[in-house]
């Protein structure tokens, strides 16, 4: 991506609201790539809030949560515009050592997603016919990432032991970063919690009053004060993560290719592929591998997503024995970005339907048990849940006239990607039927 590309990406400005107003890049490019205005710019604090999912493990649906945060308007132009920056010195990198196709992503120069890399390792798997695997995460990895390791990493790519000036300015403010709970910024506006409310709040020009800034600042911002961590959703977060990587993904990725073997990294979650070795010598090699993970500051491989696997002639065996300690051998199904891989086929991940049909029915129920009413009594038109979940909103496009999507057109999406072979929509077939059904019950067909 080159500049005129990441303005264009980034010339609209964002619909929620925060301390500083909406502003666009063209209104404050001048600004943020003046070096001399970063060195003293005041960074407002980040929103913070904790998004609640449902998590779908074992037939059985739990509550988990992720804490994420949004900067100020002026402070996202300029996180992405130093990642940007960032990037660039990243990507010239891995080139140079040969590690380009490692850590996958937020990449700007790859021009794939997770469809495609999880196409490439199930592939690399088939064609080597008989290898072991090593699929693993690591433990809240942004709320881990040490800084000084960071900042360390960050002056190995600029080629220098003390970062730019500017740069440094950045690297403080997103490491000792400070927060403001959207909770207490609802409650000072006289709101509630829920989604009608952070509407609300976000429709205002800014969440607070310069006054009833300085007012309660003093009250509400929370700094961090640890030695590591960066917030989880900043506009230059994912290319820290990859940088903070990258000395540990040469090494690891010179020692698989050593054994004509595969490394790829999205993010916390990696893989790897080690091809004709035979049971000791793999021992030896997941040692190599998990100790120079475990070199790296604070990273912490989870213990209960660490999976082994031995294929060999399309019959895929969950090994975990083999290496790991105090764990039992799993489901011999490598679940890895979102699709399975049963030695055979490949198709969309379990997990990734049950979600889709849980949020489907949910969403249906909630029409049936309001005989297709809201509260106010108006009637709940179909539309909206067509072009969430059907084959029709797959084709629905933005005013930017953009395809907007939905799940059924990423299934479309890695049909095309992955081929005829592999039956990745076996599961959502009937999907329309289904819904059809739900939709004449709610509205009394």
């Amino acid at each position: 991506m080159n500049l005129e590309e990441w303005k264009e990406k980034n010339k609209k400005s964002k619909n929620y609201a925060h301390f500083d107003e909406r502003t666009s890049i063209s209104n404050v490019w001048d600004y943020i790539s003046n070096a001399e205005n970063i060195k003293s710019h005041g960074f407002y604090p980040f929103i913070h809030y904790e998004k609640k999912f449902n998590k779908f493990t074992k037939g059985a649906i739990k509550e988990k949560s992720r804490h994420l945060c949004y900067s100020s308007h002026i402070d996202r132009y300029i996180y992405s515009y130093y990642g940007y920056l960032i990037n660039q010195k990243y990507n010239d990198y891995v080139l140079r050592n040969g590690i380009n196709d490692v850590a996958v992503a937020y990449r700007d120069n790859l021009k794939k997603n997770n469809i495609h890399f999880a196409k490439q390792a199930f592939d690399f798997i088939k064609e080597s016919k008989d290898c072991y695997i090593i699929i693993g995460d690591f433990t809240n990895f942004f709320d881990s990432l040490d800084h000084e390791y960071l900042k360390e990493r960050l002056c190995e790519l600029y080629n220098t032991t003390r970062l730019p000036d500017d740069l440094y300015a950045v690297y403080k403010n997103i490491t000792k970063y400070s927060k403001w709970e959207l909770e207490d910024l609802l409650k000072l506006n006289n709101l509630a919690t829920k989604d009608e409310d952070i509407n609300v709040l976000n429709k205002k020009s800014r969440v607070l009053n310069i006054k009833d800034f300085r007012k309660f600042k003093s009250k509400y911002i929370v700094p961090n004060r640890d030695n590591y961590g960066i917030p989880q959703g900043s506009a230059i977060s994912a290319i820290l993560s990859n940088t903070y990587m990258m000395n540990c993904d040469r090494v690891i990725n010179s020692l698989v290719k050593k054994n004509n073997g595969l490394y790829m990294r999205y993010s916390d979650d990696f893989i790897v592929v080690l091809p004709r070795v035979n049971e000791e010598r793999f021992k030896k090699l997941f040692n190599m591998v998990t100790g120079e993970l475990c070199s790296v500051p604070n990273l912490v491989l989870q213990a209960d997503k660490t999976q082994i696997y031995h294929y060999e002639n399309a019959n895929l065996l969950s090994c975990n024995t083999l290496v790991l300690e105090n764990v039992e051998n799993g489901r011999s199904v490598i679940n890895y970005l979102g699709f399975t891989f049963d030695g055979k086929e490949v198709t969309i991940r379990d997990k990734t339907i049950t979600k889709y049909y849980y949020r489907l029915y949910r969403k249906l129920n909630t029409i049936v048990k309001n005989d297709g009413y809201t509260p106010n009594g108006r009637k709940i038109s179909c539309k909206n849940v067509y072009e969430k979940y059907s084959i029709k909103g797959s084709k629905v496009r933005g005013k930017d006239g953009k395809n907007m999507g939905n799940f059924i057109s990423y299934v479309q999406r890695a049909e095309s990607i992955f081929g005829d072979s592999e039956p990745i929509n076996r599961k959502t077939k009937r999907h329309m039927l289904k819904i059809r059904r739900k939709i004449d019950k709610a509205f009394g067909k």
